[in-house]
């Protein structure tokens, strides 16, 4: 056991040390979240013009849900891993996982962790300058059990994000390119996750629907709890029920990908 936690850990610190190289392309990316955080700002303040709330949510608790929207994107998104991984299936590189004993899964479970981390903190930097902009506008639950829930409800959201990702990738098996099926998914994802309004805003039908499926359970679900979006217990303890079978389901088929596409892959030399 201490064996196998070692040899990962490796591979998470040799990740963490490849992100850092690229800290600069990170914290761009994370600046570019300050100016995302003051068009959010900018336009639901205009959104909120004259009225006291929206769908039943005032601009505090929206500003809220966005900001919150960033940070955990920063910190569970998967960016790059689906094209990561088809690069290494795509130039052989994962020969040398085959002869092996290191569960590929595993690695590049290890190195999505590791980027995280630099992202999680990184995010942190245009939080604090944005902070006295946005303090007077963040609301946060004031139970203990929206934050309870949050925890499975992001670590299997993590789960979900590199699963989608992992199963994307293995797609390269059958497919020399997969950034149709991505772009696909990022749409999807956009919408159907929550990234571009909050889903309660959608007409109840089309809400309960969303509930059903994996995109609702990448985003939507953790920031919705942290933000107090999700009153009800009951409901968030069935909505974590239905998020662990997507979870369970999309990394049962990323094995069954990963099986199918050995037995078409073929690996010539040392």
């Amino acid at each position: 056991m201490l064996a196998t936690f070692s040899k990962y850990y490796t591979a998470f610190l040799v990740g963490l040390q490849s992100n850092l190289i690229y800290r600069v392309n990170f914290a761009i990316r994370g600046f570019f979240s300050f100016f995302h955080l003051v068009v959010v700002f900018i336009l639901w303040s205009a959104a909120y013009a004259g009225n006291n709330s929206i769908g039943g949510f005032s601009l505090e608790q929206t500003i809220t849900y966005f900001v919150a929207l960033i940070v955990v994107q920063f910190m569970i998104g998967a960016f790059n891993e689906d094209y990561q991984i088809s690069e290494e299936i795509r130039n052989g590189l994962i020969n040398q996982f085959l002869l092996k004993p290191v569960n590929y899964f595993a690695y590049r479970f290890s190195i999505y962790l590791s980027a995280r981390l630099v992202t999680g903190l990184l995010i942190l930097l245009p939080l604090i300058v944005t902070y006295p902009l946005l303090k007077n506008y963040l609301t946060l639950p004031q139970e203990l059990w929206p934050y309870l829930y949050a925890i499975p409800a992001l670590m299997m959201s993590a789960l979900i994000q590199f699963g989608i990702a992992y199963c994307f990738g293995m797609l390269t098996f059958w497919f020399l390119e997969i950034q149709g099926f991505v772009i696909l998914s990022m749409a999807l994802e956009s919408v159907l996750g929550g990234q571009i309004f909050p889903l309660d805003l959608l007409p109840k039908w089309i809400f309960d629907l969303s509930t059903g499926l994996p995109y609702f359970y990448q985003m939507y679900f953790p920031v919705a709890l942290l933000t107090g979006r999700i009153t009800d217990p009951a409901t968030a303890g069935n909505m974590l029920l239905i998020q662990l079978f997507w979870t369970v389901v999309i990394l049962c088929t990323g094995q069954l990908l990963w099986r199918r596409g050995l037995r078409l892959h073929t690996a010539v030399g040392g």
